[in-house]
């Protein structure tokens, strides 16, 4: 039996950051991946496919928006598997660098399915039916999340996906419906209806993806329903009906929705099944998920949880620190885990979303007397150079002291854009302010001067 200082079950995010770390702390690193490659869901079929497609995608709607290229691509049709085609090398170069990462820091990298035999035993089973048992004198499960499944509809069928076998078409839908409006379901409507399709859009809550600013909120709905997507709020599914020709959703307020595809985003599951977990003592919520501390801690002290499997924020990026903080921990008994809350969020719809800090509603509700600067797009030189006019970039800031209190950002690389105020939040007062953005000079044309044109916005409300 091979003992480590550090055994990781999961090479997605979380998981590499967390033995990256450790090993660099020079402790004896052992991981364990289910799958045959490395890179979790997030590489194979979560964040790396599904962003390639979408960039594939908008290229293709930006050169058909292109006056210069309408004649040649106005009867050009694509199809769906061909643009899955073209998410396959980059997967391919990110396993490739991932798989590096390991071999240079000499972590051991063991493929099978983990389970807990005793608090510090656990067996991996590989795909042969081999088994080896590792001893540890602490672990990190990363192994992510799935698409839930109720059980009363059929995933098997052909027509019926979620959003891990949605990558897997072989043919073109015309018509797709979409049930949950998070932040998958909202994805894949706007990268499907640029490319054509029908989309009906499902939700059972009364508005779009509710932790966000309630502008950006009303934005995103306006231009999914501008690109034709149809939008349905406070709905729950009855059942399901599903044939060769398409699937009917039926809701419980007795509408009926046909589609060629029915493409499931309800809600997410810890993958800690068949794990062993419970028979140690470690909590887990209905959808599987794993209870931690503040130290990603179970209760199990030398058992320690990160990355999609313990909940919200549910990002690649956030994984990964928190994977490194847990390492950390584990080296040196402390860990400065409050940086891995305060992060951005980035949703690629189109146009895409970032936000960080707090919302109107929440300083409202807080009584924090705040002010508002906008800078829309469209009258940035930058944006009208690429035609990507479409969108804001909204400050937030203290109305007495000035500190920026959140971001806000809608369209053309929100997502980029959104570091820049990132960078000025964390910083110490009084060098936390707008006039930040006042005194810098940015560069000309670029997206980034939407900073300078919202602070100057803001400072124009104040009495």
């Amino acid at each position: 039996m091979s003992t480590y200082d550090v055994i990781v079950i999961g090479s997605g995010p979380g998981g590499e950051g967390a033995a990256m770390k450790a090993a660099k702390e020079g402790r004896s690193v052992a991981v364990v991946e289910r799958y045959h490659v490395v890179g979790g869901g997030c590489t194979h079929w979560g964040t790396i496919p599904s962003k390639a497609l979408r960039h594939t995608i908008t290229t293709l709607a930006d050169f058909r928006a292109n006056p210069l290229f309408q004649a040649q691509l106005e009867n050009y049709q694509v199809r769906l598997p061909d643009l899955l085609r073209a998410a396959e090398g980059v997967i391919r170069r990110q396993v490739s660098l991932r798989h590096g990462f390991y071999e240079r820091n000499r972590v051991r990298v063991l493929h099978g399915t983990a389970r807990f035999v005793d608090a510090n035993s656990i067996d991996v089973e590989g795909a042969n039916g081999g088994r080896e048992r590792l001893h540890g004198r602490a672990f990190v499960v990363a192994t992510g999340a799935r698409p839930y499944h109720p059980p009363d509809v059929d995933f098997s069928h052909p027509r019926i996906r979620d959003s891990d076998t949605l990558l897997k078409l072989d043919f073109t839908p015309s018509s797709i419906t979409i049930y949950g409006a998070g932040v998958i379901g909202c994805e894949y409507a706007s990268m499907l209806r640029v490319m054509g399709m029908k989309v009906m859009l499902i939700n059972t809550r009364d508005k779009l993806l509710s932790s966000l600013d309630d502008e950006i909120i009303d934005a995103l709905a306006y231009h999914l329903r501008d690109q034709g997507c149809l939008i349905r709020h406070n709905e729950e599914y009855e059942r399901v009906e599903a044939d060769d020709e398409g699937v009917v959703l039926h809701m419980k307020s007795g509408k009926k929705m046909r589609s060629d595809v029915l493409l499931w985003a309800n809600g997410r599951t810890g993958n800690t099944q068949d794990m062993g977990l419970e028979a140690l003592g470690v909590r887990l919520d209905a959808r599987g998920q794993i209870k931690v501390n503040d130290s990603y801690q179970t209760e199990l002290p030398h058992v320690y949880a990160v990355g999609d499997v313990i909940g919200p924020p549910s990002l690649a990026s956030a994984a990964y620190d928190q994977g490194r903080f847990v390492a950390t921990h584990i080296a040196t008994g402390s860990c400065d885990t409050r940086l891995a809350r305060d992060i951005p969020t980035g949703i690629y719809t189109s146009p895409e979303i970032s936000s960080l800090g707090r919302t109107e509603r929440e300083l409202t509700e807080a009584k924090v007397p705040y002010e508002v600067g906008h800078a829309l797009f469209r009258s940035l030189a930058r944006a009208q150079i690429t035609g990507q006019t479409v969108g804001m970039l909204k400050l937030l800031f203290h109305r007495e002291s000035h500190e920026v209190l959140g971001i806000h950002c809608f369209g053309y690389q929100a997502s980029e854009i959104i570091h820049i105020g990132q960078a000025v939040m964390s910083q110490p007062a009084p060098h936390n302010t707008i006039h930040y953005f006042i005194n810098t000079t940015f560069n000309y044309p670029t997206m980034a001067e939407a900073y300078r044109v919202a602070a100057l916005n803001g400072l124009n409300r104040l009495c």
